[in-house]
């Protein structure tokens, strides 16, 4: 059974740092294909940021510059290093996890494209 535990989240102010975590169990983690979402009061989930099984990483325009996606596969954990925060950043960290996504490459950012997630980890940005 495929068990996704997120971890990291906090409160930071503007222009700090923060780095989540998702350990993954129950499955073969170098086979699937993983992903960060996001989910503000009152806003569908987005996608953050994914990274397919040779490491090729993808980001929303919103955080190209400022994250990045990374993997240990001897851990089994999923990465989200988030640098220069911004309070429209504030929201529900989700890590989700997909064996066979129809679609690849910038696809991999759609949350249908999933159907594993964690419960997600929560990340305040002050101004």
């Amino acid at each position: 059974q495929v068990q996704l535990v997120e971890s990291g989240g906090g409160s930071v102010q503007a222009g700090g740092s923060l780095r989540l975590s998702c350990a993954a169990s129950g499955y073969t983690y170098s086979s699937y294909v993983m992903g960060w979402f996001r989910q503000a009061p009152g806003k569908e989930r987005e996608g953050v940021a994914a990274i397919e099984r040779d490491g090729s990483a993808f980001y929303a325009d919103s955080v190209k510059g400022r994250f990045t996606i990374s993997q240990d596969n001897a851990k089994n954990t999923l990465y989200l290093q988030m640098n220069s925060l911004k309070p429209e950043d504030t929201a529900m960290y989700y890590c989700a996890a997909e064996l066979n996504p129809p679609y690849g490459g910038s696809w991999l950012l759609i949350p249908n494209e999933y159907n594993y997630w964690g419960q997600g980890t929560q990340v305040t940005v002050s101004s």
